[in-house]
């Protein structure tokens, strides 16, 4: 009896991580609902490189070089992200007036910084790189074909919000 039980839970188990998904939950508008997107550490470089990917996608299509991580200009847009979290607004000056070119200088990046990117959101990187390649400004930066280095970063707050920065050099 104990043989049957221990051969039956590997199969019980297996039929149901094959079961479908529940659908999702539909909004007044048809629409899916949003889902909390919660980045773990364990995430991180996932995402980090999720992003590097795609905007290197982006750019080969549009004849751009392929970027980077640069681990400094990464740093400047983690500052950046935890710090428009603390103002509760999302935009392109420090709490303590500093500008991105200020934040990029303080980390030792050497190279010309070129543009910034931010977002406030409760998206993923790919929802958040969608809706920066829709307004030609910011998208204007992730395609400069004279940037050779990314720094990207984010800060999550408990409830799930998102401050996205993305950075290019060269």
């Amino acid at each position: 009896m104990t043989r049957r039980i221990a051969l039956f839970l590997p199969l019980l188990a297996a039929l149901a991580a094959c079961a479908t998904p529940p659908p999702p939950q539909l909004g007044p508008d048809g629409q899916p609902l949003p889902q909390l997107y919660q980045i773990s550490q364990s995430d991180e470089n996932q995402v980090r490189f999720r992003m590097l990917d795609a905007v290197n996608a982006l750019r080969q299509a549009d004849g751009a070089p392929p970027l980077e991580l640069d681990s400094e200009l990464t740093a400047a847009a983690a500052t950046h992200s935890r710090d428009m979290s603390i103002q509760n607004r999302p935009w392109h000056f420090g709490s303590d007036g500093s500008s991105p070119l200020d934040r990029v200088r303080r980390v030792g990046y050497r190279g010309d910084m070129l543009g910034e990117n931010i977002s406030e959101s409760y998206e993923t990187e790919l929802q958040t790189l969608a809706a920066w390649m829709d307004d030609p400004a910011t998208a204007d930066i992730i395609l400069d074909p004279r940037a050779r280095d990314m720094g990207f970063a984010w800060f999550q707050e408990p409830n799930g919000k998102i401050w996205w920065t993305l950075v290019t050099g060269a």
